[in-house]
This record gives structure tokens, C-alpha cells and sequence, in this order.
């Protein structure tokens, strides 16, 4: 797809962005089957953005509606900020590529289910503030209402990173590992270690 066909895709779904990097704002769409939806499947570009939940309920908006994105690559790395300035709008994102390796950041206070495939790792900071209310490949169904749900398919490396609620920012690695050193109390999945001292950028 050239960008002249995705500026054209984009004319016919208003809320696609015209670009796959920086900021954009997720605002509830009711006629769109997804809140945020963007497909680089066929182009050649990485992704890099940080998708900003709104801090109120929209009008008209279900009070169980989960916020839903979705963002598709195919070979190009994809990085992906969820940020949630407030606790109001629970959410749904699926991220799907065929080989791109994925790291995705989720906000401190997310707490719901996390499916995935492919290689997984967990950053000091999702170990310290996410880890312990998640549920990893679970079939159970979730309740809106109370839960986050987030979905990662590739068989390429997935990395998951902690964006910090109280700051708006991303984690800051070498704190949350000294963190991780003064006060091991969870371990991460798939991790045989339980470390005595972990440095992690």
C-alpha cells in the first residue's frame, strides 16, 4: 500500500492517523467497530506511538465499554504506549503482526487478563506494579466493567514495559531495577531466577 492509497484508506475511516508515529488522542466512537484502529500490514514502517485514553466518560458512552484499539504491522518493529491519565476508561488493544517484534508499554493500575504469543519479557517495571494483577492465557472471559484486557500476536519477541500512572511517563528502568533489588516479591513468568540482583535499560 503506498502512502497516497493510506491517506486515501484513512479519508474513508476519519480516526485512522495519517501517520504511525507520536501522540494520539483514543476518543469512543460508537459508529466504528473499533475506537483506534490502525493497519501498516502493508507497509514497510515501524510503530512508534503513544496512544493517550481519555480521562472522562464520553457522552452516550456504556458505562462496561471498554476502550478498544487495535494497531496491525507485519516485519517492522512496533512499539506502543498505552497511557491512562486516569482510571476511568478500562480498555481492549490488540496488537497483531506476523514476525515484528512488539514491546508495548501498559499503564501502572492496569489490571485484567494479557494474551500473547511469541517470546515474552518483562521489564522491571511491570514486574514491580502490573505483574501481580494480571492473568496470563487465560480463557476465562473478563468483565468489562473491571478489566483491562490486552492482546499480542507474533512470533517475533514481545516485550512488556510499565508506563507510570502518577508520573505520565514511561517507567524509568534503573529505578524500578533497584526497586526490583531492595524488594523481590514477585517473579516473572517463564523465569527460572528469582533474582538477587537484576539490572535491566
Amino acid at each position: 500500500m503506498s502512502d497516497h492509497s493510506l491517506c486515501s484508506y484513512n479519508e474513508k475511516y476519519q480516526f485512522l492517523p495519517l501517520t504511525c508515529t507520536g501522540t494520539c488522542k483514543v476518543k469512543y466512537r460508537p459508529e466504528d467497530d473499533w475506537d483506534f484502529y490502525l493497519d501498516m500490514s502493508h507497509m514497510q514502517k515501524p510503530i512508534d506511538m503513544s496512544l493517550i485514553l481519555p480521562h472522562y466518560r464520553a457522552r452516550h458512552q456504556p458505562v462496561n465499554h471498554l476502550m478498544s484499539m487495535f494497531v496491525a504491522s507485519e516485519t517492522s518493529h512496533m512499539r506502543l504506549k498505552i497511557c491512562r491519565p486516569a482510571l476511568s476508561s478500562r480498555f481492549y488493544v490488540e496488537l497483531r503482526a506476523v514476525s515484528s517484534d512488539i514491546t508495548v508499554w501498559l499503564p501502572s493500575d492496569f489490571k485484567g487478563k494479557i494474551y500473547y504469543t511469541g517470546k515474552a519479557k518483562f521489564s522491571a517495571g511491570f514486574v514491580n506494579k502490573i505483574m501481580g494483577n494480571v492473568s496470563f492465557n487465560d480463557d476465562l472471559l473478563c468483565n468489562p466493567c473491571t478489566e483491562d484486557v490486552a492482546v499480542v500476536s507474533t512470533s517475533g519477541h514481545v516485550t512488556f514495559r510499565m508506563w507510570d500512572v502518577r508520573t505520565c511517563s514511561p517507567e524509568v528502568a534503573h529505578k524500578e531495577a533497584m526497586r526490583r533489588m531492595f524488594a523481590c516479591v514477585r517473579k516473572a513468568p517463564e523465569t527460572a531466577i528469582n533474582w538477587d540482583f537484576l539490572l535491566e535499560d
